[in-house]
């Protein structure tokens, strides 16, 4: 006898529900309060504007900098400091700087504010034309994946009983991965006052490929067994579907686990937020992959969202 996986499928949606609601009020709060109306607080990457990372070598204060950026002719900038106090280092974010401007710029705020370290010191600019590109082209690559992904199963899986679903449940898994991510880097947002910029973009395509990968391996292995245990209950070739290739998935996960943990440990700090990303996608990939996808094709054969079987089910009849 089998062990049956997906027989307990409320808890593991009810668990998954409890996981995706608080991010997503972060991400309305985010749409209600910041100025962009986005679910994310946004770097110049994906909005036009100039950030200035500015290394004094003495002693300063947020009132300096702001009073030297306002007769500059800068009003209502973002100011914050990064690192420690003894570290005199500072984060501005302003509308859009010219680039002929931006020296004059940091020589004013070295003659007013303190003497600034050039080598510490950095500038980016994203124009109001290049910022809508990317954000424009940003939708555009998440959606075409899904498209992709979603036919690729489809043609994959076509002489499977009931293709369509393999690929309608692995595409509502792949929304479960994205909201939990998505949902949780906006609570970081307000938490930790992360910023997403196109290594956000990156983690997210990362885990999509993850997650669809994965779930693949399951899928095929179901379409295998419903040929080779004809007449067998549809829930019990998924869950020996599930236990045959659940050695797989832990391996291939707890590979990429400590390789990213390795990053989020020793990588540069530029690089901390992108990984922390990757990080909780993996995990998420693995856990839906399991306990989300296979469960929703059950689901979906029995008509019963949390359990209770209402129609047959649909294995290959016997020979």
């Amino acid at each position: 006898m089998i062990f049956s996986i997906v027989r307990n499928r409320r808890f593991y949606f009810i668990f998954s529900a409890a996981i995706i609601l608080p991010g997503l009020i972060a991400m309305i709060y985010n749409i209600i309060t910041l100025p962009t109306h986005t679910p994310w607080k946004l770097s110049i990457d994906f909005r036009e504007g100039s950030r200035f990372v500015l290394k004094f070598n003495e002693p300063t204060t947020e009132d300096q900098i702001r009073a030297s950026l306002e007769r500059f002719g800068l009003t209502n900038p973002s100011i914050s400091r990064l690192g420690a106090e003894d570290e005199y280092l500072w984060q501005v974010r302003t509308t859009f700087v010219p680039g002929e401007q931006t020296e004059v710029l940091l020589s004013t705020i070295s003659e007013q504010v303190g003497p600034l370290d050039s080598s510490q010191s950095s500038i980016d600019s994203v124009s109001p034309q290049v910022a809508a590109e990317v954000a424009q082209a940003a939708i555009l690559a998440v959606l075409a994946a899904m498209i992709a992904i979603l036919l690729w199963i489809w043609f994959s899986f076509r002489k499977a009983p009931h293709a369509i679903r393999y690929s309608v449940c692995a595409i509502g898994a792949l929304f479960h991965d994205i909201l939990i991510v998505g949902g949780l880097t906006a609570l970081f947002c307000i938490l930790l006052n992360w910023e997403v910029d196109v290594l956000f973009l990156t983690a997210m395509l990362t885990v999509v490929g993850f997650s669809i990968e994965d779930k693949i391996v399951v899928y095929d292995r179901i379409r295998e067994n419903l040929v080779r245990h004809r007449g067998e209950p549809f829930e019990q070739i998924v869950s020996r579907s599930l236990v045959e290739t659940l050695h797989r998935s832990f391996v291939v996960s707890l590979t990429n686990f400590f390789v990213t943990m390795a990053l989020l440990l020793f990588g540069g700090a530029s690089i901390q937020q992108f990984v922390s990303i990757l990080l909780i996608g993996l995990v998420v990939c693995t856990y839906s992959s399991i306990f989300i996808a296979v469960p929703l094709v059950v689901a979906w054969d029995e008509r019963s969202l949390f359990g209770r079987r209402s129609a047959a089910p649909s294995a290959l009849p016997a020979r």
